[in-house]
């Protein structure tokens, strides 16, 4: 088995929760991975155990079943599902732009109209169209990551929109009758 194969089983095997001990082979079999790879795997290993017991932590502890509605209060999945929506909707866009998209995404969570949580406003009938084609499944870039990350830091290029669309491809005459706060990229934005 090579020592990338040796890696994957053994980090299958801690996420499952397996623990493998020790990390050598028994006396008088060949040594495959070298002191340095081993602590590699040990590094990873123990990484993984380390975020399943804060894991652990937090879903034994006072943290609510719904997350909270501040923008520092995203747990992992949230964070990845925030990218995942940036991605889709705006992964041809500039930087700002996919910001402002994780931006009006945040600006809901605030607003009473909207569900309460990350995924209520993400999977709101027909609020956007990279869920229902599923292109927010794609596969996520660093960028959108960091736009996801810079928008739950504050940042919002949108002045609090709202809503956001393509001109180019916008038919609804509700969608137009909003007041406009910014065009960044191809995406006009409004609240």
């Amino acid at each position: 088995m090579n020592i990338k194969k040796t890696i994957a089983t053994l980090l299958i095997f801690a996420t499952i929760g397996i623990s493998i001990v020790p990390l050598t082979k028994p006396a008088g079999q060949a040594d495959v991975a070298g002191n340095k790879e081993k602590l590699q795997v040990a590094k990873a290993i123990t990484e993984k155990e380390q975020i399943q017991k804060e894991d652990t932590t937090v879903k034994n502890n006072s943290r609510p079943k719904e997350p909270q509605v501040s923008r520092g209060n995203l747990n992992r999945n949230e964070v990845t599902l925030l990218a995942m929506v940036i991605e889709g909707e705006a992964a041809d866009e500039p930087y700002e732009g996919k910001v402002a998209v994780g931006a009006v995404i945040l600006n809901r969570l605030e607003d009473k109209q909207f569900p309460k949580t990350l995924s209520g406003v993400v999977y709101e009938d027909l609020a956007f169209e990279s869920v229902m084609n599923n292109q927010y499944k794609r596969p996520l870039s660093q960028e959108s990551v960091k736009a996801a990350q810079a928008a739950i830091h504050g940042s919002d290029p949108t002045k609090g929109a709202l809503y956001f669309w393509n001109p180019v491809t916008a038919k609804s005459k509700w969608v137009w009758s909003r007041p406009v706060t910014d065009q960044i990229g191809k995406h006009v934005f409004a609240k």
